[in-house]
């Protein structure tokens, strides 16, 4: 919850809630790709596709605070895999 008001606070500021900022979702996917568990799931096509074309799993990625909590923490990094398990 602390995390979404976080990411709603950043979008007002930022002037836009629904752009995505490409270059902010590439460098979060570039953090996530330099992890072992991660690189398993960016290498199966049916995954990789969604991180570059899919808006709403670009735009769970968006989110720089996220990212860190699913590097660090194994909950948020299955509810990353349920993310992408319903995009499929």
């Amino acid at each position: 919850m602390l995390y979404f008001l976080l990411d709603l606070l950043d979008a007002m500021f930022t002037g836009s809630t629904t752009g995505l900022d490409t270059r902010r979702i590439d460098r979060n996917i570039e953090q996530l790709k330099q992890q072992d568990w991660f690189k398993k799931i960016y290498n199966d096509e049916k995954y990789r596709r969604l991180f570059y074309v899919n808006r709403h799993v670009r735009g769970y990625l968006q989110s720089t605070r996220r990212v860190k909590k699913i590097i660090r923490n194994q909950k948020a990094q299955k509810k990353l895999m349920v993310v992408l398990k319903k995009q499929i």
